[in-house]
């Protein structure tokens, strides 16, 4: 590969399951651009089964766009003159369903989650976790295992010097299962070995002959501390070797590329991990599909991933309605609306995936789900995304024995400092206000919360680009991927409606937000003013109750909203004036059209 320096032209592709997307940056002048970008059909399924055909098809819109020669037949150029070839050529992958594992431990809330966090923070979608405490006899874990057909399985267990036992059990049930992988029959599957080190011969013994067996250092070496790099990077690794070597046209595709195809949400977690680290700050991103929700968080430099596998805004959104039930997602509709007919839309969309509203009225019901499949995605998030299990605060004789001690979330809204969302229903909502005030309903930040949503799904891209050109993916993410919304100020707490809650001072105004109000400030893309927030002793911005917080805050294509709703949010128990209510925040925050004589 080029210096960086000589870099010029740089091409990168997303396999997704349904869609592939090419994008083309290029250096102008001392800064890189996104030129344009391109998609076709993904091909892994019949009848090509070849994933490149997809690929040149993107690559020959990408060229149609730019007058640009990029192929010379099926062969990229890799040499750039003039209007012809690329330097750099990156891609990314969740087609065929993208990694499928399983985890297996020897406690299920402490060495079990380790293992699914380090698969999840992968960018693998965990099929199922099996664990000695269970309660699984053995043969219902032994056909699983064969049911399942997984890509790969991560196997954990016991600390550095602890017990052998049972992770040797667990072993001795994947080896008796004999799993077969989901691509070619002609290899072995992967397992990967993280557990106590002293079991490492009992492992090889079982398992060597009948897996493609890794061994890399214990992922939970004593109780108090995770080590998950060793085993995320082999996962990685053993992705590529192993199981897109044998996915339709993927060892094709992986002679083309500079560095390893990296599963999509990887790549995805991986740039939100840069942007916490560079910037110091606490991040939560959400990227919402058809089937699922994929939440990825920094807190106390902890990176989290999680996937809700059934929620989603078109193959599983009866699984939204389902979960949250129906008069969750009726709480966000601001006109009347018969259940039955709300039910056969929600039917409608699952049996037709790829229809878009019709009118404001389908609009305003398929952003309502949308919030209720965030919301239960940071529920479940916030669920995994804790301190360690398993670490005894309080070294009592039950605590001791029970050893299932449950740690308290990481994830806290009131010091998260940037939201960024991705997903149809975020990127390419009408109004970019519809899609900040989506995030603030369904995550109910708290404080000062910086929000962004991601312009047209490029962060994958960018994400595997980072690992070798830092400088280009950082320069596009910030100006070409990331729509910079505003921010939003809610003082956390509770009062009586029209109490005063705060009073909200900068250099062009002052408002006294009252309880149940929202309000916009219009402060734009690029604009930043010092405001001082001074809220009444029952609530908080982020300096404790009742103390001033006074900095600079960030304008945005939609500017500043203050959220005068109280924290945790209750809406009006009444129908009509809940409605009355949500009519009135959305006109304050211009978040849809007037519905005249609806």
């Amino acid at each position: 590969m080029k210096s960086k320096k000589e870099i010029k032209r740089i091409l990168a592709t997303d396999c997704g399951s349904t869609t592939t997307k090419a994008i083309l940056i290029e250096k102008k002048g001392d800064e890189y651009r996104l030129i344009v970008r391109g998609e076709a059909p993904t091909t892994v399924e019949a009848p090509f089964e070849d994933v490149t055909r997809g690929v040149l098809n993107a690559i020959r819109e990408v060229e149609e766009l730019t007058g640009n020669q990029i192929l010379e037949g099926e062969k990229i150029i890799k040499d750039v003159d003039g209007k012809r070839g690329v330097d750099i050529y990156v891609s990314t992958s969740s087609a065929g369903g993208g990694l499928q594992m399983m985890v297996a431990g020897v406690v299920k809330s402490m060495t079990a989650e380790s293992a699914a966090r380090a698969a999840l923070g992968a960018g693998a979608i965990v099929m199922d976790v099996i664990a000695s405490n269970d309660k699984r006899l053995p043969h219902q874990r032994i056909e699983l295992i064969r049911k399942l057909r997984p890509d790969m399985i991560l196997l954990s267990g016991g600390i550095d010097g602890g017990t052998v036992s049972h992770v040797v059990e667990l072993a001795e049930i994947i080896r008796a299962a004999d799993p077969k992988p989901r691509f070619g029959t002609g290899y072995d599957l992967p397992v990967i070995y993280a557990g106590n080190k002293d079991a490492r011969g009992n492992i090889k013994d079982i398992l060597e002959d009948r897996s493609a067996l890794s061994i890399v250092d214990n992922l939970r070496p004593i109780l108090e501390r995770e080590n998950l790099s060793p085993a995320r990077d082999a996962i990685h690794n053993l992705f590529m070797e192993h199981v897109m070597a044998h996915a339709p046209g993927y060892k094709k595709l992986m002679g083309w590329t500079d560095v390893s195809i990296m599963p999509t949400p990887g790549a995805v977690g991986l740039l939100v991990e840069h942007v916490a680290r560079k910037e110091n700050i606490e991040v939560l991103g959400v990227d919402i599909g058809g089937a699922t929700t994929d939440i990825f968080s920094v807190f106390q430099e902890i990176f989290n991933r999680t996937v809700s596998a059934n929620l989603g805004m078109s193959y599983s959104i009866s699984n939204v309605l389902a979960e949250a039930g129906i008069e969750n997602i009726l709480r966000w509709i601001p006109f009347h609306i018969d259940e039955k007919r709300l039910r056969n839309k929600i039917r409608n969309k699952m049996i037709r995936p790829t229809t878009i509203p019709q009118s404001l009225e389908e609009l305003m019901i398929e952003q309502a789900i949308a919030r209720e499949a965030l919301r239960l995605a940071l529920i479940q998030h916030k669920d995994m995304a804790v301190g360690l299990k398993g670490v005894q605060q309080e070294r009592t004789i039950s605590d001791a024995f029970a050893q299932t001690r449950t740690g308290a979330s990481l994830v806290n809204m009131m010091t998260l400092n940037l939201i960024i969302g991705s997903g149809g229903i975020l990127s390419h909502a009408p109004r970019r206000a519809q899609s900040a005030l989506m995030m603030i309903d369904a995550f109910l930040p708290e404080g000062i919360t910086k929000l962004a949503v991601d312009s047209i799904f490029m962060m994958p891209h960018l994400g595997v680009l980072s690992t070798v050109h830092e400088e280009a993916a950082t320069e596009v993410f910030n100006k070409d991927c990331l729509v910079r919304l505003g921010s939003c100020i809610v003082p956390s707490g509770q009062s009586k409606e029209g109490q005063v809650m705060a009073t909200i001072k900068w250099s062009k105004g002052e408002i006294n937000l009252k309880y149940g109000e929202m309000k916009l400030i219009p402060l734009g893309e690029g604009e930043k003013e010092n405001f001082e927030i001074t809220p009444s002793k029952q609530f908080d911005v982020g300096m404790g109750r009742g103390k001033k917080w006074e900095g600079e805050i960030e304008g945005g294509v939609v500017g500043v909203i203050i959220d005068g709703r109280g924290r945790p949010l209750q809406l009006p128990k009444d129908e009509n004036k809940r409605m009355k209510k949500i009519e009135e925040w959305n006109k304050e925050l211009n978040v849809y059209p007037e519905r005249g004589g609806e």
